[in-house]
């Protein structure tokens, strides 16, 4: 079993009665108080998370700081995934009042939406894609649609859809007959068309392209998504700056993902690498907001327990 298989069949931790109940004391006595509640939060789960987990995280912030990760860097690694999830809360409330908020690259939605031409927004497990889509009060007003698998969602995902009703509706679900045409409905409307593209749900076919100093398995399935839609390619990161602090970037990956017949193998696997260079060039920027918590690289010996599922 791959290290993507094995976190697509992992369940995720945490009941959803207490998100819930840690979503209402957040609202109901503010962030401040939330962000408190953090610190005892990211301490719980990094004490009782498998030892697999944390090995796994561990062996990812040493690539990514480029020396040997401590017990510190984890603590920063699970600070910052629970001070997204709180901001979440937040963010799909539409409560953003003391939020810093910085936009790098958002001429290149706005030039977009000017002459009404779709995109396709390539994403990560990293950071909050949620302050990606406040990129409508940034003077992008543009409708942004998740491509993306529906059978992963847990407590978490069943949480901010009731803080947020218009959240599920924002995605368009993987599979169906028309889920092609739904997402080539939005470009045509001059929309953006959002995709993960570090993992995969589902066992759907892996390729091996290097990626922060050794190979590591990428899902071919966004890039080929991307060629069918035929549209521009932007990356797109959220990145958690510190407390209630975010820079959304957004930068120009492709004028369109060709992937000519003659030699599609190829031309799949080139468009993946190069969007996992890009991809590491950012971990190594912002280590602890890429959110892998399982053996990515495929690295524990066969047959132990080499992944863990999402803190």
């Amino acid at each position: 079993m791959t290290a993507t298989a094995a976190w697509a069949r992992t369940p995720e931790r945490g009941s959803q009665l207490v998100l819930r109940l840690m979503a209402r004391i957040a609202l109901g006595l503010g962030w401040h108080v939330g962000h408190a509640l953090l610190h005892p939060i990211t301490l719980f789960y990094l004490a009782t998370s498998p030892a697999a987990q944390k090995r796994a995280a561990r062996r990812y912030l040493t690539r990514a700081l480029g020396r040997e990760a401590r017990w510190r860097d984890l603590w920063r690694l699970y600070f910052c995934f629970a001070s997204t999830m709180l901001d979440r809360v937040f963010l799909l409330t539409g409560r953003t009042g003391g939020y810093d908020v910085q936009v790098t690259g958002l001429d290149t939605l706005r030039d977009a939406a000017v002459r009404g031409q779709g995109l396709v927004l390539l994403g990560a497990h990293m950071g909050s894609f949620e302050a990606l889509r406040a990129i409508g009060g940034a003077g992008a007003p543009v409708e942004v649609r998740m491509l993306m698998h529906t059978d992963r969602g847990g407590a978490s995902d069943a949480l901010f859809d009731s803080l947020d009703p218009t959240r599920a509706a924002a995605v368009i679900p993987l599979g169906r007959p028309d889920s092609m045409l739904a997402a080539s409905e939005v470009l045509e409307r001059g929309g953006v068309i959002g995709l993960l593209a570090d993992r995969a749900a589902r066992g759907e076919r892996m390729l091996r392209v290097p990626f922060l100093g050794a190979e590591a398995s990428f899902p071919g399935g966004p890039m080929a998504l991307a060629a069918v839609l035929k549209a521009p390619v932007v990356l797109g990161f959220g990145l958690w700056l510190g407390p209630r602090r975010y820079v959304l970037r957004f930068e120009p990956f492709a004028g369109a993902v060709a992937l000519p017949r003659a030699d599609r193998e190829a031309a799949l696997r080139d468009w993946t690498a190069r969007y996992a260079a890009r991809l590491g060039e950012v971990c190594r920027d912002h280590p602890y907001n890429w959110f892998n918590f399982f053996d990515f690289w495929d690295e524990a010996p066969e047959g132990g327990a080499g992944s863990g599922g999402e803190a």
